[in-house]
């Protein structure tokens, strides 16, 4: 708070101040009855503590907890804009160079049956996943243009005030703007020194790690609130030998 803010607090309060005691100068000069005046002054100090009470820690506390929902509600929007446009088709794109790749589908592979137990234990799985990355086995220069194609729309993602409340999905998607940056600071992707594919493998990994559990938070929370969208993606995952949009009998 600068200095003519306070001045003006001090100013409004003393304002205050004067005009209560203009007012009860006033009702005293009419009815003469100190008596009364105080009877009720004393009321309403007595009252304030309960005020204070309901106000600043039950009603407020209402309103925090309901912006809380709020809040949590659009973040899952974004989330969702990000796994529909970006983030599941590179799940699929990425998983065939993890060399754990089967363990990772068997792991990793969501059924409509799951529950919270089974999103725990997957989710413990992939945030400790230590695997190596084979970059042979992914076209790069189709992964970097995919991802500088949808470049915008991560530095946009990030743009949005929201995110500032969700440190780990803002992880996620500075992970993945980091690869595209390597990605696209390399004139040619197809001869690479082994130290520079080591590098550019850890950068892949650690951005896949971060994808799997966002991606599992994500899907666990569709299968709460959203069992139509949860049974698309139970449907077209890629951590299945057929994904595909037809519902099987």
């Amino acid at each position: 708070m600068n200095r003519s803010d306070r001045v003006w607090l001090a100013v409004l309060a003393v304002g205050l101040v004067i005009v209560s005691a203009a007012l009860y100068a006033i009702h005293f000069a009419i009815f003469r009855d100190a008596h009364h005046i105080f009877l009720y002054l004393v009321g309403d100090l007595a009252f304030v503590p309960l005020e204070v009470l309901m106000v600043g820690l039950i009603i407020e506390r209402l309103i925090s907890v309901r912006e809380k929902r709020i809040l949590a509600h659009k973040l899952n929007m974004v989330i969702g804009a990000f796994f529909s446009e970006l983030g599941t088709p590179l799940l699929g794109e990425l998983l065939p160079a993890m060399c754990q790749a089967p363990e990772i589908k068997e792991k990793l592979h969501v059924r409509a049956s799951w529950k919270k137990e089974d999103f725990v234990r997957a989710s413990t799985y992939a945030r400790s996943l230590k695997c190596e990355v084979d970059l042979s086995l992914i076209d790069r220069d189709a992964l970097k243009a995919h991802l500088l194609g949808q470049r915008q729309f991560v530095l946009r993602l990030l743009e949005n005030p929201n995110l500032m409340e969700h440190e780990r999905f803002t992880n996620l998607l500075w992970a993945v703007l980091h690869v595209e940056e390597e990605l696209e600071a390399r004139q040619s992707l197809a001869d690479l020194s082994p130290a520079d594919e080591a590098h550019l493998e850890l950068d892949i990994l650690r951005a896949y790690n971060l994808l799997m559990a966002e991606w599992l938070i994500y899907v666990e929370h569709l299968k709460a609130d959203y069992p139509y969208l949860f049974s698309l993606v139970v449907r077209m995952h890629p951590f299945q030998d057929k994904p595909g949009p037809v519902v099987e009998a």
